[in-house]
């Protein structure tokens, strides 16, 4: 009886043990099971967001663009209420792939009424192998490395420098895709090349009719350094050649830059007698930019951009004294002959964003400062160097709502009457945007 006395609560505990592991084990596997389909992709992903922006802006009364823009209609402030509807998405079967990116707007100030709606982008993808793909439709391209400006982004829309992220329409291509990976110092190579006609109705503001350009980017990766090399041919614009690199130091600090030549550019240039006329000339763009994230989640991004097609300084201070002088006459005898020309050269080019050679960009943003959740301050400024006119737009975004967003931003500039920002329509320019996405 003694031997029973010991075994059976030995034998019991060993059969509590092994029931209770068992439990343990069942529950784990109830607590960590999951369903593999869960995580495989959707055939149809999509989202966007809706808007609702007001804007006040101080009017610079004897600026250069008030006097064009508003020579017969003079105020001092100007308040725009405005909103947007995003829409894109992507529907995937087999090889195929469609992509969309859909944009309505709608605004209202004290001078009009305005609404678009347009298809940024329409492309429709047959990936037969992971190593080719072949696009056609409307596509939005981003090529080059620099966040405010891309000098290389030969088919690329330009981007609103205050706003660099936010989507742009793009381009009618067709367009095919090969890359190929391979060990070594070289493990990545990939060739995109682009076809982009310019006919009635396709790609009419890209430039001459009747005419099918194309474009070329090859990707390197190199000893984990990005390389692209472009080129554009066609007659729709002339031919230009670029270079990009992108390249992180350290985890935290990356450099990146580009190279742009175009050897016969035809500029619009503004005669001694005010009459407009053209001049052919080779051009070289170049920016170098750092992007670096502290140990306390402040990111800054620092560029330099010199643009080899942009006006120099007395070229842009001549056209906003044109300016200024055909307002001058508009008042004296009513004539709108020098606006006129004015508004012929606003169009050609002068009047385009950041018409100058040379310029500073630097955005500062801090994410949760002083333990504030859901809080992101951030600074961007811009400055034109060649005339010391500048840009300075601070911001703070609070993001604490789910899928809510709302930004303040005010927006100052400054410089003399005939600089750039001197010459803005508006001084300064209070925002505020509430934007939901879903």
């Amino acid at each position: 009886m003694t031997g029973f006395t010991v075994r059976l609560p030995l034998t019991s505990s060993l059969l509590t043990l092994l029931l209770l592991c068992s439990h343990a084990e069942s529950r784990a596997a109830d607590d960590f099971s999951f369903d593999l389909s869960s995580f495989e992709k959707k055939p149809l992903e999509w989202g966007g967001f809706g808007e609702v922006k007001f804007e006040h802006m101080d009017i610079g009364q004897d600026s250069a663009l008030a006097r064009i823009n508003l020579y017969d209609q003079p105020r001092s402030d100007l308040d725009r209420l405005s909103t947007a509807l995003q829409l894109d998405g992507r529907y995937s079967r087999g090889i195929t792939s469609f992509t969309w990116v859909l944009k309505a707007t709608a605004q209202q100030d004290q001078l009009a009424w305005d609404d678009t709606a347009d298809i940024y982008e329409a492309t429709l993808e047959f990936k037969p192998t992971a190593a080719a793909s072949f696009t056609a439709g409307k596509k939005a391209y981003k090529w080059g490395k620099g966040y405010a400006w891309n000098p290389v982004g030969f088919i690329n829309r330009p981007k609103d420098a205050n706003n660099p992220e936010e989507a742009l329409e793009g381009y009618i291509v067709g367009e095919l895709d090969l890359i190929h990976s391979m060990e070594g110092p070289l493990s990545t190579v990939a060739l995109t090349t682009a076809a982009l006609p310019v006919w009635q109705g396709v790609n009419e503001d890209f430039g001459e009719e009747n005419q099918v350009n194309l474009a070329a980017k090859i990707y390197l990766l190199y000893h984990d350094t990005d390389i692209d090399l472009m080129v554009f041919e066609g007659d729709s614009r002339s031919s230009r050649y670029g270079i990009d690199f992108s390249r992180n130091m350290y985890t935290n600090f990356e450099i990146h830059g580009e190279l742009a030549y175009i050897p016969e550019l035809r500029q619009s240039l503004l005669n001694a007698d005010n009459t407009l006329g053209s001049l052919e000339r080779s051009v070289l763009s170049t920016l170098l930019g750092i992007r670096y994230l502290s140990e306390n989640d402040l990111t800054s991004i620092i560029e330099y951009y010199h643009n080899g097609s942009g006006y120099s300084e007395n070229e842009l201070a001549g056209f906003l004294q044109l300016i200024h002088d055909g307002y001058t006459e508009f008042l004296i005898n009513g004539s709108e002959i020098l606006l006129a020309q004015a508004g012929l050269a606003s169009l050609r080019g002068y009047g385009r964003p950041q018409p100058g050679r040379n310029y500073l960009y630097a955005r500062f943003t801090q994410k949760d400062p002083f333990d504030l959740l859901y809080v992101s301050p951030g600074l961007t400024a811009i400055v034109n160097l060649d005339d010391q006119s500048w840009s300075l737009s601070p911001e703070v975004v609070y993001s604490g709502w789910t899928n809510w967003e709302l930004l303040l931003r005010m927006s100052l500039t400054g410089g003399d009457s005939l600089t750039e920002f001197g010459s803005k329509l508006f001084h300064n320019k209070a925002e505020m945007r509430l934007r939901y996405f879903f």
